[in-house]
């Protein structure tokens, strides 16, 4: 396959993979803070505010599962049958959830989020596609237009739930499952057949054996997940809960969000055109100041009023596209070859999932008290992985000179 059309299918893969999971993020608050009761934020009786932090939890929760095994898994079956595997079974659920919504069924809903987030963790797949294939500065170039897509995706999502909510709940979902079988098509299209590694070897051994988190045993790579987790538990935390922040603060309804949402990721989206450039100095180094950067933008939203948290919101993409064009291709190019790039850009989506949970669980609390606190705690964890980030480059002893190892 030519390098062109390869970074043209993952880009477009990644693309259409996330509109699908970017699309509830505009629904999901006014369900659940609105004040109007429905079958959704009454079950049992518990706060909406808990039951919309729950519901944030579990497709993370099948997102953490599916990147750790779906990078390792892809490293031995190949990308092909993955992907396609992946692409319809994640059309199911979000079928599934258009379903639970029409019913107003808060367990089913549970259970259509657990079962897409599960297999929508195929994003360390597509990296793996690339970053296998590709060296140098044009797989630093290819992995900073994936970025691009997944942004373009996130902006895309939002704007369709906005543009189709008129037309019913459950459009959004249905253009999703739409979405997600043109990704299968377009899989079965442009990915050539390939023959499996190990295919003697069953793939509840894989699951057992070759998971992304099986890298911890490596001290480099520990230091790594524990940088990463703390600086994607501020990411998420931003993610989860500035829709929740927009619904409070200035009122915004589902459209409202949809377009805050969209400008966004229209700036991170542009961002990436010129973030996977080449520069002069250190990658960590230059990683470390966007994440300062990020940090700083996080709090500012917590402790701002409307306009201003407005703007915190659209211009965080630009350190964030930054620093997301520099962290996997560093991993990639230091710890890609001696542990499989599927393996090793499944922990880094693993820890975006872990840090899904986490904050979603902590802000299922915080938020009963103020949803301001969930920002601050976000911040001030990116922070400190900025400041830790110093530490572990010493102790793998990286060279201050721009190459890489």
């Amino acid at each position: 396959m030519k390098t062109s059309l390869l970074i043209f299918s993952a880009c477009l893969l990644a693309l259409l993979s996330t509109v699908g999971a970017a699309l509830p993020y505009p629904i999901l608050p006014p369900l659940f803070a609105d004040g109007s009761a429905n079958g959704l934020n009454t079950f049992l009786g518990l706060p909406p505010k808990l039951l919309f932090g729950l519901a944030l939890t579990i497709n993370p929760i099948g997102l953490l599962i599916g990147s750790a095994l779906l990078g390792p898994m892809s490293d031995r079956y190949g990308r092909r049958p993955v992907l396609l595997l992946t692409s319809v079974g994640a059309a199911i659920g979000h079928a599934i959830t258009a379903a639970a919504l029409l019913l107003e069924s808060y367990p089913l809903f549970i259970v259509a989020r657990f079962a897409t987030g599960l297999l929508e963790g195929s994003g360390s797949v597509a990296r793996a596609l690339l970053a296998d294939r590709l060296d140098g500065e044009l797989r630093r170039k290819a992995l900073s237009w994936l970025n691009g897509a997944f942004y373009m995706g996130w902006l895309a999502g939002p704007l369709l739930a906005g543009a189709t909510l008129q037309f019913g709940i459950t459009t959004p979902f249905w253009v999703a499952v739409a979405a997600l079988l043109l990704v299968a098509a377009l899989v079965a299209a442009t990915l050539p057949p390939e023959a499996p590694t190990g295919a003697t070897t069953s793939w509840w051994q894989v699951a057992r054996d070759r998971h992304a988190l099986n890298l911890l045993r490596e001290p480099d790579l520990r230091g790594l997940f524990i940088i990463t987790l703390a600086y994607t538990c501020g990411v998420t935390g931003f993610y989860e809960f500035y829709p929740l922040w927009l619904v409070e603060v200035p009122g915004y309804g589902a459209q409202g969000i949809a377009w805050i949402t969209a400008a966004m990721c229209a700036v991170m989206t542009a961002t990436t055109i010129v973030a996977g450039r080449p520069f002069n100095g250190e990658p960590l180094a230059r990683a470390r100041r966007y994440a300062f950067a990020v940090a700083a933008i996080i709090g500012a939203l917590a402790v701002s009023n409307a306009s201003i948290g407005i703007l915190c919101i659209i211009v965080y993409g630009i350190p964030h596209a930054f620093y997301n064009a520099i962290v996997p291709n560093y991993c990639a190019e230091r710890f890609g070859g001696a542990h499989g790039q599927g393996a090793v850009m499944g922990l880094i989506s693993t820890t975006f999932c872990l840090a899904n949970i986490l904050m979603a669980l902590a802000g299922a609390v915080l938020t009963l008290i103020d949803t301001r606190l969930i920002l601050l705690l976000g911040a001030g964890l990116t922070a400190w992985s900025a400041w830790r980030m110093r530490g572990w480059q010493r102790s793998m002893q990286v060279p201050v000179a721009g190459a890489l190892p």
